[in-house]
C-alpha cells in the first residue's frame, strides 16, 4: 500500500492578469522510499511540497483529484486533524532556515516545541531528545545552539537546526527542500546517512527536492523530472543518465564535467510544448 498517493495536483496563484497555476496536474505514489523531485527554480518543487502538507500560502489555492496519506484523505482532513498530523507524521525541511525559524524564540525551545503534540514527553525528556538530534546532525556544540537565538547562527548551523526540529519526532514522511544545500561535504553526507536511516530502518517516506542531480541519482531510489508546473519524466534513480526527455537531457548536459574542458557550457533550447 503506497503511504501517499497524488493525483492531479494544482496550485494556483490570482495575479493582475487572472489566474496562474504553477504546479499542473502532478501525479504520484510514494511509498516507503526516497522520492527525488528535480528541476530548476520556478518549476514547482517547492509549490508540491508545500500543497501536499496543505502549506499553500494565501491567496495560493491547492487542490488534487486524489491527495492521500496512509490512509487518510487530505481534501477533507480538518484544521484538528492537520495539527496532529504536521510536525509529528509529516514534516518538511524547509529551503531557506532564515524564514523558517522563529527569530524570538531560541533553537531549542522551537525543537521542543515540535514533541509538544506528539507523544507525552517530560521536559527533561523533550530536552534531551533535542540536544540529541542537534548532536546527530553533527553540531559541535549542542547546549550553545540548543540556548541560541537563530540570527546567532550561521547559514549551514541554522539549517542543521531545522533538520534537527523536523527530524526529531520521527515523522513518517519527510519533504526536504533543498535540505543540504548550506552545508559542506562532511555534514551533508552526514545528514544523508540520517536520512537514509530513517527510511530504511523506520519506513519513512521522503520527498528529496533538489537542484543537485547527481546527488540525486546517487541517494533517491526514484526521480520525478519538473518544467513549468508538470511533471515531464519519471525513472528510476540510477537510470537517470538514460533519461529522454529533451529537458532532462539539457540538466544533465549543463552539468560540469571535471574530466573534460567544455567551453562554452551548453545552454538549454527550451522547446513551447515542454510547458503543454
Amino acid at each position: 500500500m503506497a503511504l501517499l498517493t497524488v493525483d492531479d495536483l494544482r496550485v494556483t496563484f490570482p495575479t493582475r492578469q487572472g489566474p496562474s497555476e504553477v504546479v499542473r496536474g502532478v501525479s504520484f505514489t510514494l511509498g516507503r522510499e526516497r522520492l527525488g523531485i528535480v528541476g530548476e527554480s520556478g518549476s514547482g518543487k517547492s509549490q508540491t511540497g508545500r500543497a501536499i502538507l496543505g502549506l499553500t500560502p494565501p491567496p495560493g489555492r491547492a487542490t488534487a483529484r486524489q491527495l492521500v496519506f496512509d490512509g487518510i484523505d487530505l481534501n477533507r482532513a480538518s484544521p484538528r486533524d492537520w495539527r496532529g498530523l504536521r510536525g509529528g507524521r509529516m514534516s518538511m525541511v524547509m529551503q531557506d532556515p532564515k524564514y523558517s525559524l522563529n527569530p524570538v524564540m531560541t533553537v531549542g525551545r522551537q525543537i521542543m516545541e515540535a514533541l509538544k503534540f506528539h507523544g507525552r514527553l517530560s521536559g527533561a525528556d523533550k530536552r534531551r531528545r533535542a540536544l540529541d538530534m542537534l548532536d546527530a546532525v553533527q553540531i559541535r556544540d549542542p547546549e550553545r545552539v540548543f540556548a541560541a537565538y537563530p540570527h546567532e547562527l550561521s547559514g549551514g548551523m541554522g539549517q542543521r537546526a531545522m533538520i534537527a526540529m523536523m527530524l526529531v519526532a520521527e515523522p513518517d514522511l519527510l519533504i526536504a527542500d533543498e535540505p543540504t544545500s548550506a552545508l559542506d561535504v562532511t555534514v551533508q553526507v552526514e545528514v544523508l546517512r540520517i536520512l537514509d536511516r530513517l527510511v530504511t530502518d523506520r519506513g519513512m517516506g521522503l520527498i528529496f527536492i533538489s537542484h543537485d542531480l547527481r546527488l540525486v541519482s546517487s541517494f533517491c531510489d526514484r526521480v520525478l523530472v519538473m518544467y513549468a508546473g508538470r511533471m515531464v519524466e519519471e525513472l528510476r534513480a540510477a537510470d537517470l543518465h538514460l533519461a529522454r526527455h529533451p529537458y532532462t537531457r539539457g540538466l544533465l548536459n549543463c552539468l560540469p564535467d571535471l574530466d573534460h574542458d567544455r567551453h562554452p557550457l551548453p545552454t538549454l533550447e527550451r522547446q513551447a510544448d515542454w510547458a503543454r
